[in-house]
């Protein structure tokens, strides 16, 4: 077995990432959408969901053998095992036979700060229950992270709870990102709080740290967040990274200045580079630091997604 590193992970074993997978379809419009008529936009299909999309950009970091587990239908299971693999990625993708593939429609303003609004249907997604985990999932595995959105729906809420278990047993440290504001808002900071006991490292949003808090200011959230998780890694778009461990922000990590194009999937960007960095001997701030390098990328392209592997 590889030695362990100080985020606990074993060096040298794979990142397995558990989500979600979806077609994303993203709309790019100027301007306010006009309701009852026509608004120009560019339309286009591409591949996407929280959990694979870091699954794709650990996998762009290189230096660890990334895997996904995730569900989808049977519409696009060819096409999403074609494009993950494109990337890099290990696909371990169970076909649901009742449910289509998730879709989001991405509704990207192009003003100055490319903000976007999603339309959700989780469709197969969320529909990972404990008859898709298996302990030997972990072989070979020095670090698992999962999507926050598992949490949205009881079944994947099970599954989450069969996966940490594992998990522990095995000494397997565990991330976790919390994926979706509004979705957190339905669930409630309690239940979010008790279902994630067992992680190590949390990465949340700036609105996700502070709808879970309370707390009004991201330093303060991330420091209360803290005391519930080890490492605590609050996401700030342009502001940065906040880290912060037992009840203190101990650093800050600047973002890369970038002219953003398209955000979605920028925090997915974040996590994906900071987790594979980890495994590969970085300390959490230089982890962070890579890990905007990759949001600052994220935002200049359409999609969620890096580039395929050359």
């Amino acid at each position: 077995m590889g030695r362990r590193g100080v985020t606990g992970a074993v060096r040298g074993g794979a990142l397995l990432v558990v989500g979600d997978v979806i077609t994303d379809v993203v709309a790019r419009h100027r301007g306010p959408l006009a309701p009852g008529t026509d608004t120009t936009a560019a339309i286009r299909t591409v591949p996407g969901g929280a959990g694979a999309n870091v699954a794709c950009w650990a996998a762009r970091r290189g230096g660890v053998e990334v895997r996904l587990l995730g569900r989808v239908g049977a519409d696009a299971a060819a096409w999403h095992e074609r494009e993950l693999a494109a990337c890099g990625v290990r696909s371990l993708l169970v076909v649901d036979g009742r449910a289509p593939t998730g879709t989001v429609v991405c509704l990207v303003d192009e003003g100055a700060a490319a903000e976007r609004t999603f339309l959700t249907d989780s469709g197969a997604s969320l529909r990972l229950d404990p008859g898709d985990w298996s302990d030997t999932l972990l072989d070979g595995v020095a670090r698992l992270h999962l999507s926050g959105y598992l949490l949205f729906t009881e079944p994947s809420r099970a599954f989450v709870a069969v996966a940490l278990k594992a998990a522990r047993a095995r000494g397997v440290p565990v991330s976790l990102d919390p994926a979706s504001a509004g979705f957190l808002g339905v669930l409630g900071a309690g239940r979010f709080l008790a279902c994630v006991e067992g992680v190590d490292v949390l990465l949340p949003s700036r609105d996700e740290a502070c709808l879970l808090t309370g707390a009004s200011d991201t330093a303060e959230a991330a420091a209360r967040l803290s005391r519930h998780v080890p490492l605590v890694v609050a996401k700030q778009g342009a502001r940065g990274a906040l880290l912060a461990r037992s009840g203190e922000v101990y650093a800050r990590v600047p973002a890369v200045p970038v002219t953003p194009h398209d955000t979605t999937g920028a925090g997915d960007a974040f996590t994906g580079a900071f987790l594979a960095a980890l495994l590969a001997g970085a300390g959490p701030e230089q982890a962070a630091a890579e890990g905007c390098g990759a949001g600052a990328l994220a935002v200049e392209r359409t999609g969620g997604r890096p580039p395929a592997l050359a």
